[in-house]
């Protein structure tokens, strides 16, 4: 039984792995661990980039710490490729990109990671197959690893401190992706609601003020009209939805209510 669900588990990921829309090629140049490897492949599935290429990992591969960090990041470690060379690598490649803190001789074009997903998002559409290249943990990638790229992606962080690990890396050069792929559009509840209308809120500042005029709110009388508008500038700005009116009308009414009943016990005392 458990073996049972193991087995569809791991049919419902690799369902998930072939829905996935093309993306770029992330190829790690002479990974040293393997956990860093499985790492980098979970922020890569999390944003929906799942092609893996490895050139020369130090430990040699499959590495089963690699699977372990990846946790259900699994199928991108198994379905990663292997190359002795980086040339060999992205062969097949029509544009590839270096990431690389580090400032070079080397005149190439710099982007951000959003201008580089910018970039490769119509090559990837019209049915290119792009590359994003990382270097190794300990010395990034060398002169000649990015000689061989269109273009530098630099991430915009702290001079004093400019060191991104493997994974940090992969995940914010997929986060873009994800962007720029339309990934990061989350639905929520608050935007399948209606806003409230004009009339509503007409009606519920009415409302408002009279409760609050038959309670004494508004001393001295003077001043009604400045503390009006300011209430219903208030209102007007917090853009309530239709559901949200209608709870502070009803917030209102028991207000009312309430001050009535108290001031029916307090006759009766």
């Amino acid at each position: 039984m458990v073996e049972a669900a193991i087995a569809n588990e791991r049919q419902s990921r690799r369902d998930g792995l072939s829905a996935l829309r093309p993306a770029p090629i992330f190829v790690l140049v002479a990974p040293q661990m393997g956990e860093n490897i499985g790492a980098a492949a979970r922020a890569m599935l999390n944003f929906g980039v799942s092609a893996l290429r490895l050139v020369a990992p130090r430990d040699g591969w499959p590495n089963p710490k690699a699977g372990a960090m990846a946790a259900g990041a699994s199928l991108v470690i198994d379905q990663a490729q292997v190359f002795d060379t980086l040339a060999e690598a992205i062969a097949d490649c029509t544009l590839v990109l270096a990431t690389t803190a580090r400032s070079r001789d080397i005149l190439l074009p710099v982007h951000d990671p959003a201008g580089a997903a910018a970039l490769i998002a119509p090559r990837i559409e019209a049915g290119e197959k792009c590359a994003v290249l990382f270097g190794a943990e300990r010395s990034g990638l060398s002169n000649e690893d990015v000689m061989r790229a269109d273009g530098i992606i630099s991430v915009p962080v702290n001079p004093a401190f400019a060191s991104l690990n493997l994974a940090q890396a992969a995940l914010i050069m997929a986060y873009e992706w994800g962007r720029i792929d339309g990934r990061t559009s989350f639905d929520s509840a608050l935007a399948e609601t209606q806003a409230a209308a004009k009339d509503d809120l007409e009606r519920f500042h009415q409302h408002m003020e009279d409760e609050l005029d038959a309670a004494g709110y508004f001393h001295p009388p003077e001043k009604k009209s400045v503390m009006s508008r300011n209430l219903r500038a208030a209102f007007t700005r917090a853009n309530f939805t239709d559901g949200e009116l209608q709870t502070l009308r009803g917030v209102v009414k028991a207000l009312a209510k309430g001050r009535g009943r108290f001031a029916e016990k307090k006759r009766d005392i």
